[in-house]
């Protein structure tokens, strides 16, 4: 097994995860369908590199960090609203 392209996989399966869980609810859908065709050019790639077993294994260890990530600090800090965002100094 290939570690440097599970590592390269693992962090870019982790942020591509991690992106779609701290989407705003309204944004999702498209985040969901863009970062869908993201992972299929990444499957297309490591298939084409032979990478199979690494993208097995980085997929599932980048499921496991945010499922964690969910557990400790997602469930108690969920994703805002962009409507409650307030700037400091408009009186708006």
């Amino acid at each position: 097994m290939d570690t440097g392209s599970f590592f390269l996989l693992f962090i870019w399966f982790t942020l591509i995860i991690f992106l779609i869980q701290r989407t705003e609810a309204s944004r999702r859908r498209l985040v969901i369908a863009l970062m869908v065709f993201v992972g299929f050019l990444t499957w297309y790639w490591a298939n084409f590199r032979g990478l199979g077993r690494e993208f097995l294994f980085g997929l599932l260890a980048g499921l496991g960090v945010n499922l964690i990530f969910w557990l400790l600090i997602g469930r108690y800090n969920p994703v805002g609203s962009s409507d409650d965002i307030q700037v400091i100094g408009m009186d708006d």
